[in-house]
């Protein structure tokens, strides 16, 4: 019987690891990984493989795998070696992404050139960032202000999400709360450039936005998006960021508590809540929404399976919501299941790429008679 010898590239290692991939080093090949990512419930995804190939540098970076994930950092949290499999997968897309060798999606690479150029995702002119405010009176943020708000390049310019921005600016005022927004002269928080490997247009974004939240005079941000949070909060200040960051879910908890919302009429349906993988995971933000929830009147909450630290992903981290997946492997079908699965008429969430998949799989799934996708404060400005 013949043995083939497979002979490591300690070059292409010693690479992989200057990129960020060093937690290779750690992994000891027990498959947790695999065994704990949502991929394999739908397809084929062999994480513990791919990390093994990175540790002997025999890497195809031509493989598509490599852009499969979604960081939603299930298998980091189960990990016993605490190997961080994120900065992995960032750091062996950096090398196609930056070196231009290897695959890299094509709607990722065109999303990509749309925000270095325009500083969206959408490749829309930054004139219109704030045509989601249209008629709700929404003033430019003055360092006067109590807070500013971020709306995230989503509910900016998609018209779908946009109700998001429109439900807590109608929330925000009602409150009388203070508060501005920055418009044309902010840019993507570019979270999700970042785990798709382009670190230098990240570090170009966060600069930008840092240079323009310092000339405002910006303190406190409120932010719709869990990844705008989460670069704000723990990204940033690599930078040297300094202001307080709050996912919105935390600015109306703290209204809520102090009296300045009046929860007023009732909202008599059952709801359940799905929780984003940057707010629970990533930030351990898990009871802030169900408080808010719980608190609205008539409202009957209930919980789906795969719920809390153990939520299934909407399938949009990791640049993954710029991207085509296939009918059949979409994650965000499964949820859609497990709300309608519990009784729910009403799945919300506090996320806009949860609130653009779970969109897209009610109407390609026929669901809608079955469950309404709502955000968080879309249902607290109903009740105000």
């Amino acid at each position: 019987m013949t043995t083939s010898i497979v002979t490591p590239s300690i070059e292409t290692v010693e690479f992989i690891k200057e990129a960020g991939g060093a937690p290779i080093k750690s992994c000891y090949q027990c498959g947790l990984c695999t065994g704990t990512c949502p991929w394999n419930s739908v397809r084929s995804f062999p994480v513990r493989k791919m990390i093994h190939e990175a540790q002997l540098g025999l890497v195809d970076f031509e493989d598509e795998n490599w852009w499969f994930c979604v960081t939603c950092k299930a298998c980091v949290n189960v990990c016993p070696r605490n190997v961080n499999i994120i900065d992995v997968m960032r750091a062996m897309r950096r090398i196609p992404v930056g070196l231009g060798m290897g695959y890299v999606p094509e709607p990722l690479r065109i999303t990509l050139k749309n925000i270095a150029a325009l500083g969206n995702p959408m490749g829309e002119s930054r004139e219109k960032r704030a045509n989601w405010a249209t008629g709700l009176g929404v003033e430019t943020f003055a360092a006067s202000m109590e807070v500013a708000y971020f709306s995230c390049c989503v509910p900016a310019y998609d018209p779908k999400t946009n109700r998001m921005a429109r439900s807590l600016t109608n929330i925000l005022k009602k409150a009388k709360i203070n508060f501005g927004i920055i418009g044309s002269a902010e840019s993507c928080c570019g979270e999700s450039v970042r785990k798709a490997g382009n670190e230098n247009l990240f570090q170009s974004l966060a600069q930008s936005n840092m240079a323009t939240f310092k000339e405002k005079g910006v303190k406190q941000l409120v932010v719709s998006s869990p990844h705008c949070y989460h670069a704000f909060k723990n990204e940033y200040p690599e930078f040297g960021a300094n202001f307080e960051v709050l996912h919105y879910t935390q600015y109306l908890l703290k209204l809520i508590q102090e009296g300045r919302i009046k929860l007023s009429k009732e909202h008599n349906k059952k709801v359940t809540y799905h929780d984003p993988c940057y707010l629970g995971r990533h930030n351990n933000i898990y009871e802030t929404p169900r408080e808010i929830l719980r608190r609205l009147p008539g409202l009957e909450f209930t919980e789906m399976p795969e719920s809390a630290a153990s939520s299934l992903c909407c399938g949009g981290g990791g640049g993954r919501i710029w991207e085509e997946t296939k009918r059949g492997e979409r994650f965000s079908d499964i949820r859609i299941e497990q709300a309608i699965g519990v009784g729910a008429r009403v799945l919300a969430t506090a996320c806009p790429y949860c609130i653009l998949n779970f969109d897209d799989s009610v109407l390609t799934m026929n669901k809608g008679d079955a469950v309404e996708i709502r955000d968080i404060a879309e249902l607290v400005d109903e009740v105000m």
